[in-house]
């Protein structure tokens, strides 16, 4: 199991291992939610997530034929979300959690509509120019 949180500690949360897969996403949607060239992401199944406390502390931000947004509303961090809570899995932010997910990511979604500013690098991760089939 891993745990995590937002930055203020008002919502925590339990992943019980395995992620089922990880990844980058650079879409536009993920950059402006992170506030950065994109975020790190790990699909667990509904069952293996719990949300241990802060639900009040919760918004979800859902834009329009996209996935959840789950974020602190005391202090904006961003922490999981995908089809999250009704869904079959949740998509956690590794940079919520606190320690080793145990799993790195495979491949970089969404590269077409990366950052103009944002390099990315050699690290051979299959690169997708949309959304990757994870069937």
């Amino acid at each position: 199991m891993v745990t995590g949180g937002c930055l203020c500690g008002g919502v925590r949360f339990e992943v019980t291992l395995p992620f089922r897969r990880a990844s980058w996403c650079h879409c536009s949607r993920c950059r402006k939610h992170s506030g950065s060239s994109g975020l790190v992401q790990g699909r667990v199944p509904r069952e293996g997530f719990r949300l241990v406390q802060g639900e009040g502390l919760i918004r979800v931000y859902r834009p329009e034929g996209g996935m959840a947004k789950a974020f602190c509303s005391v202090c904006g961090s961003s922490l999981f979300g995908g089809t999250w809570p009704e869904g079959p899995e949740v998509s956690v932010r590794f940079g919520a959690l606190d320690g080793d997910p145990g799993i790195r990511p495979q491949y970089r979604s969404h590269t077409a509509s990366k950052a103009v500013w944002d390099e990315l690098p050699e690290d051979g991760l299959p690169r997708f120019p949309g959304p990757a089939d994870e069937s």
